[in-house]
């Protein structure tokens, strides 16, 4: 399956692209000083998102993909789209969220769409069953990939993902709490009773 092209697209682009939206994203925070505006609070929504793209990231990385891990990825991108609209709707009335920034968080959200589309489109009959259609049985059971990503690649994506998202996001966190003292929103800020 590792010289499937839409498995080479999923791996050497889609994945790629989404890490340098992700980081992209962070410059556009940092370069709105949300550690004054929206602060930790809007900090916390993004270490959410991370955390609802990346652990439908590692199953589809370390765990055979079937029905389960299909409508588990749906369900956490729903639920991320769901958070991305809190975010935005909280930052936007805080700080000025640039046309970059809004152009940046496009790609945000379609590449998981385009993941999972990509996901479906090598695992169709597993997506049918989820209905009850299709030729093979739903499959719910949690293993191991039959044939494991090159160990390579897992190391590579895990690093960049380690190095330019989760320790910048961190970093964000804590950039938001220092100055604030520890509070999650600005004194300032219009939130600040809230938060």
């Amino acid at each position: 399956m590792l010289d499937d092209p839409t498995v080479i697209i999923l791996m050497y682009f889609i994945l790629p692209l989404w890490l340098v939206a992700g980081f992209a994203d962070w410059l556009c925070h940092r370069a709105s000083h949300i550690e004054t505006t929206s602060g930790a609070k809007e900090s916390l929504l993004h270490l959410l998102m991370f955390a609802e793209i990346g652990f439908p990231l590692l199953a589809a990385m370390f765990l055979d993909i079937n029905g389960l891990i299909i409508a588990f990825m749906i369900v956490m991108f729903l639920v991320h789209e769901a958070t991305a609209l809190w975010d935005v709707s909280y930052a936007t009335t805080l700080r000025t969220v640039t046309p970059i920034e809004q152009h940046v968080h496009s790609f945000l959200e379609i590449i998981p769409l385009m993941a999972i589309v990509s996901v479906v489109s090598l695992h169709w009959h597993q997506f049918l069953a989820m209905f009850g259609a299709g030729p093979e049985p739903l499959r719910t059971d949690l293993s191991w990939k039959p044939e494991p990503l090159p160990i390579f690649y897992i190391v590579g994506i895990l690093s960049i993902v380690l190095l330019f998202e989760l320790l910048p996001y961190l970093e964000e966190f804590w950039r938001g709490l220092r100055p604030n003292r520890g509070r999650l929103v600005p004194p300032k800020s219009k939130d600040a009773k809230s938060g």
